[in-house]
């Protein structure tokens, strides 16, 4: 008897002697008998008996030998080994099932195996996962010949032949599946689905002693053999993912804990493996594997150190002893990738602890030197280190290898190089797995790394829902109907002995790669069908034991896995501290996937290499375009903020190489576009846009300008077979289907043609594109017309969210009992070479559209039905069933963009950078407003605008998050079509067709009818609000008398004035900033109909006063004079410009010198320019508004003594007495301004264009000068008022210059009857220097009349004509209108009546007010002036009982066409500057007048309000009849239904009819006058009657008057409900009402962000619930993947949509985390009452609350204050959040009484930190904070920088600052210091609620 030990007994036996010493006590002396387990074979006569220990088992011969196990012994067998075996050697004798249960590993398995081997047994092993379903254990029919024959499959198997069943992983497979086997288990019995009926032996046995065999067959009663036993694998649940194990199965196994090998046993294997290696090392490395292992470790979140992986790993050591062991460490612990910050602390603790952090003394293999084939399946691979090279064999592929570096589509750069020098050292003894992020190259290392080893590379692209069966084999039917399985590539791989490339292993559930563990660990696989396949060695083996050639071993299906084969598997980075959630994002890389493979982990380039590679793969790009685009992709990826990651994960290498491709085509296009279209910036959230851009400007990338309308007409051309869209052309295709080419109606419009051309040249680069954009931007059509011009035919596919990857690819059908496969357009348009255009793609799941990514990258896909598209022809020729793809096939893709409200899948993100991106974007108002007038033609212009511009707000306002709808052009072409085909329906009516959707939403309904009255659009008007001013008649005109200019021969009549001229002195220029405001238009006429036409506010500051307004064209200018700054913008423009001028004049002080502005804007060239003269100083300037250049002009040469000048400035003696200095402007647009003193006797004229000044002298003292032409000017003399006309030359350069002659003017009275009128001298208000026309003049004097003529006004008279003035020289006839009462008697009579106080009433006015306001409007023939309230007759405008409204002034329009006058109430400013008796000098009444080119007026009141006016008569009757078209005509008369029907009877001849005495209704009949639908006699809607006769029947419905009139009872009933809800509610929470209303004010003011953040939680909350596809469902929709099992007539073949239970395993979502720092110092109490900062941040607190409220399992918050008593003022708990109003009012309250009584000093800093430290240590899904300050950090001494540290000292909490702003710049300052996205700056304190609704609304949407 010879007997073979396996057992070693040295170190074990020491170890058990020290346990027995110390155990011994405890046990007793029979305790311990055994010292160690042997493993005995032993020969007996009866047969071989394996004993280990005292244990023997009897061996059977095996009727299948090829089952049982071989080689998984291995020499010796470790003591613990040992023990489990005899364990499941007493188990197996007792027949009992086991359980082994360990962490995961290949060790159980192997057990298992060696244990199988041991004795001899057969074995059916099955691979558990999520896609097991009874059929893969149980019986699976397949199809023979037209009949359903069940197949056994392995449970059924192992029981009826004696086999043990092996089930891994139990804690994959679904709940229901494995309780099939319960009763197999437990009393080996199963009722099977062919009809027969298992039974354990020895019942079967004892049966047959009563029965005979063929009885029990007949019955279908099947023994189960006595040595059947399951063995099963699994994991641990708790500490591990997967399902727990149900209870009756749990209760039928017998357990045994399989942990790792004792250190003892692990450090002799590793000695052996590594001979070559210091003992120390290997010890060292084991104890750190060791304590990664232990307890503590997985309490820290640490996942378990696979110590299995130690032995390959030293195999490597011990042929590199040279390799620092970090990097090994990394390579089978990549903790880098997959651990968060204090993951990665702890494991360097450990690593040092044991003397492993060697990383940087210890030199890497730098690059593979060169390769030699060796034998069959190897190479020498020869690796340079540092001082040698190194030459080592590894596995090769079966093609020649190819030499490092020959491929000149890699370029290898030095991390690259050591990259795969690293890997080949992996290669040589396990499957390796690459992580790396999206587009840094992983792809192209894989291929580089196989052809270097001449291996075929097999891609295998994995997606989400993947199934075990897709990862192996597949069902097909034969084209007989039989079914077949088809193996998988990956089993084609395996067999061939290629590189299988697992593509996206981090998309896969783990249950279904655990199909794989065995393969990758053991090298052995079983198929569905029952196909075995086995490692190389141990195929070998088993043919020599069993003397069976390879053709035999593959007909019982046994296949060998080739030497050469190699899993290269492809991952992403598992996302650092996120737990799969509901985003998916799962941290894939767990411990099970760790013992798989070892990890190398593709570093990003470094900015050196990347240059270099790019500039080697794109030569001709611009280097320095190059150089910035790469600076900027660092700078993004370096940031320590997740949102600048976000973004840097657009611009991968892969994008950078598209950006470089396309720039070395068209090297002129900006990078800045480039950079925007590749990271969509479009649709980013409005935090990473800013962010984006300042990343962008601190690179020096600038912005290009956008083009102007004008410059850019792109033109799209086809011309001699040569398409032409702007700048780039192309070949037109010829295509052979020409039916698929789409034709569309389409419209060019500019930016569409943008967007074309820029397709155009990514399409001739040879991209695939994706077009991104919102709703009916016109993305399809821009997509059909770009193909129709192309002439490309297209496919077209509809993704959906059931699309599933076998739809995207074939449509699957059963003809005649076998399955067919249909091409899907996809397949189609890769086979002809179409354009395959994919609609709504972010519809789709992502993990489906993933699959387009080896098509779009490697050219390849696989099919479902084992075809392949392939793009290399020699891969063609090598394989069977391709399909070539065809070289013009290309995608365009479609998708919405990412976010709310859309909430599709994020396409853009998972795929966008393997596409062409474009973002398609609602055209611009110039281009849409074209494309509209082509599709309404007949609708007005002006109607057009309005709708661009509201819907360009709408727009404006979604992208800010106001409202969740983005409305597109879509919308807009509708509401044109409509108005286009029924003009008469009112563009109120029509914009609802889009409006009524939001109807019911009252918050959503507010801001939309708000922005539509703003544009002018007159929704919810009734064409009856008109409320144009009352009209007076006007006073008969009267000839008031003559002016005669005196031109007699005296001389004392005609004096001559001299001139001298002189250059001008121009100092500077000096140049000041031009801000620019958003200019906030609104429409006036939107409820009712008015003379205003629209108002905005300028953005001044209330101590600011208004002093001059001037226009030229349709530009205004506003001056201000305190402090003296100039405001510009244009009639129709959203922007203000503003020039602040205070440090060009002196500051006033204490209000001594008060400047007075006046403006006066230049004609061409010098448009944009403007001379502004102050009037005190005379100090003139011009201003050029485009550059901000400021020159003073120096005109004469006294006002050069500035001493003396600036001692009168100040000096309060001489206040009022000099003159002072005006300037005449009239000529402005002809480039000269005359200048003068009161009292003066000079005149200078200033020629601005020659730079020359002329002065004229004159005899009298001037007290006014009118310029009533450009070469005849009216004085007036100072104390006597007469007047005179100066006649000057029209050159005044010339030489023979001519001398100025002055005539005097004698008035003389008319007499007349009623006595003489005295001549006394009126002083003009106002002279036109222009004259009426004709007609104009005709009809105000009521007689032809055809001469020279001149408007004037004055206090006496509403309007005065001088007829013949001033060109001829006789007597010229002046006509007046006569006013009833003289305006100067009022002027300083009573108080001016406003109520604004002004100094005591009118006594203390300081003389009079120096603005007019008086301006003739020639070509309506009116003259308008601004009036204080008190000299308006307002009893006549207002009946007696309506009080006047209160107004800032009223507009007297005097109109002499109709002899009319009308008094236009403008409304009261808002705020009025308190230097009320500066403001009575400008002007008598609040406001400043000035007439515009357009024939309208415009007034600006003293709050800064400008309003538009239209007083001219027939403006106001065309612009009423738009107003009215707009509002549309139902005007509330019944609509009458007819039909038109043919009766059949004849019309016998036209008659009245009968008339009903009572007037019943009559309908047809041919009798009765006035019915309805008759014939013959009249009525309505009848046919033949002489005439329509309506007898006052009702045709309809009741009036829609009368629907709206709801009762008033009704009404008020409702009224008293809601009123009495509320105070019951009140009562409830015991809230006054007072308190009630306090809150009401804060709550009212952030209704609507409230409501918006609402709305978008709400949605969000709806998608996170959205159902999954649940598969192996016994009802529900056919799942395509299951028709043959549907065939082959199985049950679970479908899939219904459920809510998914979350993992086992996986940790509960938890909610994100927020706190909100809100800033409660002193200081916001402080300057509350000057912006109501205090307010506002209470309204946002208020904001938070009530947006949160019951949403507390989503977000938890608390709030937080801080002031000068410290940074932790508790507001609101987070476990303690206020529920209702009275609780919230109480934090208000809080903040409030804080913030007044608290000490100063500022903890905005340490608040932040604190809050930042806390939010860390929390658990939570996403941590928020929101510091609220109104910081004025410099004047504390806090550096900025430190504060942006503070910010973002933590990456896992997103800190967001909101300042209030303060001083001048200093907000924007800070925010140039701090990080982009991070800080904002609220200058207006009524945008705090907005942004910190921007942040809430990217804080919720981040994880969507």
């Amino acid at each position: 008897m010879h007997s073979q030990m396996l057992c070693k007994g040295t170190a074990a036996a020491v170890a058990a002697r020290r346990m027995r010493n110390i155990l011994g006590p405890v046990l007793g002396r029979d305790g311990w008998t055994q010292r160690t387990h042997e493993v005995k074979f032993v020969n007996t006569s009866s047969g071989e008996t394996v004993k280990i220990g005292e244990v023997s088992y009897q061996i059977k011969t095996p009727q299948n030998p090829e089952l049982v196990p071989v080689k998984h012994i291995a020499g010796s067998l470790p003591q613990t080994v040992a023990q489990h075996l005899r364990w499941i050697m007493q188990k197996d004798l007792l027949g009992q099932d086991v359980f082994l249960i360990g962490p995961p590993g290949p060790l159980r398995r192997s057990i298992a195996m060696q244990y199988l081997e041991l004795t001899k047994r057969e074995v059916e092993y099955v691979s558990l996962s999520r896609d097991t379903t009874e059929t893969d254990l149980k019986q699976r029919r397949e199809i023979r010949s037209g009949t359903a024959f069940y197949i056994d499959q392995c449970a059924v198997r192992a029981a009826t032949e004696g086999r043990v069943l092996v089930l891994e992983g139990l804690e994959k497979a679904e709940r229901n599946v494995l309780p099939v086997l319960n009763n197999l288990l437990e009393n080996r019995e199963m009722q099977l689905e062919d009809g027969r009926f298992l039974v354990s032996s020895h019942r079967y046995d004892k049966m047959l002693q009563e029965h005979t065999k063929e009885e029990l067959d007949a019955w279908k009663i099947v023994r189960v053999s006595e040595d059947f036993r399951v063995i099963a694998l699994g994991l641990p649940v708790p500490k591990y993912k997967g399902n727990p194990l149900d209870p009756p199965l749990r209760s039928r196994f017998q357990a045994r804990d399989i942990y790792y090998l004792p250190f003892k046993d692990q450090l002799e294997l590793l000695y052996a493996a590594g001979p070559n290696i210091a003992p120390e090392r290997v010890t060292q490395l084991l104890s750190m594997a060791t304590t990664l292992c232990s307890q503590e470790s997985s309490t820290l979140g640490l996942p378990d150190f696979p110590i299995d992986n130690l032995l390959p790993a030293l195999q490597v050591l011990n042929v590199f002893p040279m390799l620092a062991s970090q990097q090994l460490v990394q390579r089978l612990y990549p903790y880098h990738s997959m651990l968060g910050r204090e993951g990665h602390t702890a494991v360097e603790g450990v690593l040092s602890r044991f003397e492993l952090l060697d990383g940087r003394r210890q030199a890497a293999p730098r690059a593979v030197v060169h390769i030699v084939p060796a034998t069959k399946g190897q190479a020498e691979v020869t690796l340079k280190m540092t001082d040698k090279e190194v030459t080592v064999q590894v596995p090769a592929g079966t093609n020649e290898p190819r030499p490092p570096n020959s491929s000149p589509a890699f370029i290898s750069t030095p991390s690259q190089a050591q990259l795969l020098a690293d890997m080949m050292t992996s290669h040589m003894v396990k499957d390796m797995c690459l992580i790396g992020a999206k587009g840094c190259g992983k792809s192209v290392i894989a291929r580089e790394f196989a052809e270097m080893l001449g291996y075929s590379m097999e891609p295998l692209m994995l997606y989400q829902d993947m199934t075990g069966r897709d990862l192996l084999q597949q069902r097909y039917t034969l084209p007989n109907g039989d079914t077949a399985w088809r193996p998988s590539p990956l089993v084609t791989a395996a067999l061939e002995g290629k590189l299988l490339l697992l593509d996206g292993i981090h998309r896969v559930n783990l249950g279904t790669l655990a199909v794989l563990s065995r393969l990758l660990h053991d090298r052995e696989l079983s198929l569905y069908d029952g196909t075995r396949l086995l490692g190389w060695d141990r195929y070998q083996t088993l043919k020599e034991q069993l003397q069976l050639t390879d053709q035999q071993l593959q007909d019982k299906s046994i296949f060998p896995i080739h030497p050469s084969f190699r899993v290269l598997a492809l991952a992403e980075p598992p996302v650092v501290g996120v737990h799969s959630g509901a985003g998916g994002s799962q941290q894939w890389l767990g411990p099970e996937l760790l013992t798989m493979f070892l990890f190398h982990s593709v570093s990003p380039l470094a900015m050196a290499e990347e240059v270099g590679l790019i500039q080697g793969l794109t030569p001709n790009a611009p280097t320095e375009a190059v150089e910035q685009l790469l600076h900027l992709a660092h700078s993004l990826r370096s940031a320590n903020d997740p949102t600048a990651q976000s973004l840097a994960s657009s611009l991968s290498t892969r994008q950078l190489l598209r950006v470089c491709r396309r720039l070395s085509q068209y090297p002129e296009e900006s990078i800045e576009h480039a950079v925007n279209k590749a990271c969509l910036s479009r649709f980013l959230p409005s935090l990473a846009r800013a962010s984006l851009q300042k990343n962008l400007s601190n690179c020096s990338i600038q912005k290009t300008p956008e083009p102007a309308e004008s410059t850019a007409n792109l033109s799209c051309t086809v011309k001699d077979g040569v398409l032409t869209i702007g700048s780039v052309s192309t070949p037109i295709y010829n295509p052979t289907e020409k039916m698929k080419v789409p034709d569309v109606l389409f419209y060019d419009n500019e930016q569409h043609m943008m967007v074309m051309e820029d397709m155009l040249k990514d399409f001739l680069l040879g991209e695939h594109l994706l077009l991104v954009g919102n709703q009916g931007v016109g993305k399809n059509k821009v997509v059909d017309r770009f193909l129709h011009l192309l002439n490309r035919p297209r496919e077209y596919l509809q993704l959906h969210r059931d699309t599933t990857v076998q739809t995207l690819t074939l449509q699957t059908s059963v003809r005649d009992g076998i399955i067919v496969y249909e091409d899907s357009p996809l397949v189609k348009a890769a086979k002809l070479g179409h354009i395959l255009v994919i609609d709504e793609a972010d519809k789709a799941p992502t993990n489906v559209t993933c699959i387009l990514k080896t098509l779009v990258e490697s050219g390849e896909m696989i099919l479902a039905d084992g075809r392949r598209i392939v793009s290399d022809l020699r891969e063609a020729q090598t394989r069977p069933n391709v399909i070539i793809m065809h070289p013009d096939f290309r995608m365009l893709v479609l998708a919405n963009r990412p976010g709310f409200p859309f909430l599709g899948n994020d396409f853009f993100g998972s795929l966008g950078d393997i596409f062409s991106c474009h973002a398609v974007d609602n055209p611009k108002p110039y281009a849409e407003l074209a494309m509209l007038k082509q599709y309404g033609p007949q609708v007005p212009d002006a109607t057009l605008q309005k709708l661009v511009a509201a819907f360009g707000e709408l727009r404006s306002m979604a992208d800010q998050g106001t409202i969740t709808y983005p409305y597109s052009t879509r919308e807009v072409v509708n509401i044109v079509k409509h108005l286009q085909k029924f003009p008469d329906e009112g563009l109120a009516n029509v914009v609802r067709n889009v409006f009524d959707f939001d109807s019911y939403n009252r918050d959503t309904r507010d801001v939309l009818i708000e922005a539509l009255h703003k544009h002018g659009i007159p929704i919810g008007a009734k064409p009856t609000s008109v409320n144009l001013a009352k009209e007076l008649p006007l006073p008969e005109v009267i000839m008031s008398g003559h002016w005669t200019v005196n031109q007699g021969v005296n001389a004392r009549r005609k004096l001559l004035c001299p001139t001298e001229t002189r250059r001008i002195d121009v100092k500077g220029p000096v140049y000041l900033r031009v801000q620019g405001y958003p200019c906030d238009r609104q429409e006036s006429r939107a409820l009712s109909f008015s003379e205003e036409k629209a108002h905005w506010h300028l953005p001044m500051n209330e101590v600011n006063i208004i002093c001059d307004v001037a226009t030229k064209d349709d530009t205004l200018y506003v001056a201000m004079c305190n402090p003296v700054s100039l405001y510009s913008m244009k009639e129709r423009g959203d922007t203000i410009h503003c020039m602040e001028l205070y440090d060009v004049f002196p500051r006033t002080i204490s209000g001594v010198w008060q400047p007075f502005i006046t403006v006066a804007p230049l004609g061409s060239p010098l448009d944009g320019h403007l001379v502004l003269h102050e009037e005190q100083s005379n100090t003139v300037l011009h201003l050029d508004l485009g550059s901000g250049a400021v020159r003073r002009l120096v005109l004469s040469q006294d006002t050069e003594q500035p001493v003396t000048r600036a001692s009168n400035w100040w000096s309060s003696s001489s206040k009022e007495q000099q003159g002072s200095y005006k300037m005449c402007r009239e000529f402005a647009h002809k480039n000269w301004l005359l200048f003068f003193k009161e009292d003066g006797n000079q005149l200078e004229v200033l020629d601005v264009l020659e730079g020359q000044v002329h002065s004229i002298a004159l005899p009298i003292h001037l007290r006014d000068v009118y310029l009533v032409a450009e070469d005849r000017w009216l004085l007036t003399e100072s104390n006597t008022n007469k007047k005179f006309l100066l006649t000057k030359p029209m050159h005044m350069g010339a030489e023979d210059s001519g001398v100025c002659q002055l005539h005097a003017i004698s008035e003389d009275a008319v007499s007349a009857g009623h006595g003489a009128i005295s001549g006394e001298a009126f002083v003009p208000d106002m002279v036109s220097s222009d004259q009426l026309p004709n007609e104009n003049l005709s009809a105000a004097l009521g007689q032809r009349i055809v001469s020279p003529n001149r408007l004037l006004a004055d206090d006496a008279s509403y309007a005065r004509l001088v007829v013949g003035f001033p060109d001829l020289m006789s007597p010229n006839e002046v006509y007046s209108f006569k006013r009833p009462a003289d305006l100067s008697d009022t002027k300083n009579g009573e108080g001016t009546g406003n109520l604004f106080f002004r100094g005591g009433g009118g006594g203390a006015r300081a003389g009079p007010a120096k603005r007019s306001n008086c301006v003739g409007l020639l070509s309506a023939n009116q003259v308008v002036r601004a009036l204080p309230p008190t000299r308006v007759p307002l009893k006549e405008i207002f009946p007696k009982d309506v009080t006047p409204p209160l107004t800032a002034a009223y507009l007297e329009v005097t109109d002499l066409n109709s002899k009319k006058l009308k008094y236009v109430p403008v409304p009261r400013s808002t705020s009025v500057s308190p230097y009320t008796n500066w403001l009575s000098k400008v002007s008598d009444s609040d406001v400043v007048l000035a007439g515009l080119a357009s024939g309208n007026v415009v007034t600006v009141d003293m709050g800064g309000c400008v309003r538009l006016w239209e007083t001219g008569l027939d403006n106001l009757q065309r612009s009423l009849m738009e107003w009215r078209n707009m509002i549309g005509s139902e005007d509330g008369r019944p609509i009458q239904i007819t039909v038109q029907r043919d009766s059949g009877l004849d019309v016998s001849g036209p008659k009245h009819g009968k008339i009903d005495a009572n007037n019943d209704p009559h309908v047809g009949g041919n009798q009765w006058a006035g019915g309805t639908g008759g014939r013959d006699t009249a009525g309505l809607g009848g046919k033949g009657g002489p005439y329509r006769l309506d007898a006052g029947h009702k045709v309809h419905q009741v009036s829609q008057a009368e629907k709206d009139a709801v009762p008033e009872e009704v009404r008020k009933a409702a009224r008293e409900m809601g009123e009495k809800a509320f105070k019951e509610r009140l009562k409830e929470i015991n809230m006054s009402e007072y308190d009630a209303t306090t809150y009401e004010r804060f709550s009212e003011a952030v209704r609507r962000q409230v409501q918006s953040l609402r709305i978008i939680l709400d949605n969000l909350q709806a998608k996170g619930k959205e159902r999954q596809w649940l598969k192996n469902q016994a009802l529900g929709e056919l799942d395509d993947a299951k028709i043959i099992d549907g065939l082959t007539g199985e049950k679970a073949i479908y899939k219904r949509r459920a809510e998914l239970d979350p993992e086992m395993g996986s940790p509960q979502q938890k909610p994100k985390r927020l706190r909100v720092l809100a800033d409660v110092s002193g200081s916001m109490y402080r300057f509350n009452g000057v912006d109501g900062r205090l307010e506002r941040s209470m309204e946002a607190v208020c904001m938070v609350m009530e947006a949160l409220e019951s949403y507390e399992h989503k977000f938890k918050y608390d709030i937080v204050g801080h002031s000068g008593d410290g940074c932790d003022v508790e507001l609101v708990r987070a476990d303690k959040t206020p529920k209702n109003n009275k609780e919230r009012l109480k934090v208000l309250k809080t903040m409030h009484a804080h913030a007044q009584f608290c000490m100063s000093g500022d903890f905005t800093l340490e608040g932040t930190e604190a809050a930042v430290r806390e939010l860390a240590r929390e658990e939570a899904d996403e941590r928020f904070v929101v510091v609220l300050s109104d910081a004025n950090l410099e004047r504390y001494g806090i550096p900025p920088e430190r504060f942006a540290r503070a910010l973002t000292s933590d990456p896992q909490v997103n800190a967001f600052a909101i300042f209030i702003g303060s001083l001048g710049d200093q907000a924007e300052r800070l925010q140039k210091t701090l990080p982009a996205g991070r800080s904002f700056v609220a200058m207006d304190t009524k945008q705090i609620p907005q942004i910190l609704q921007q942040i809430f609304t990217s804080a919720m949407l981040s994880s969507a």
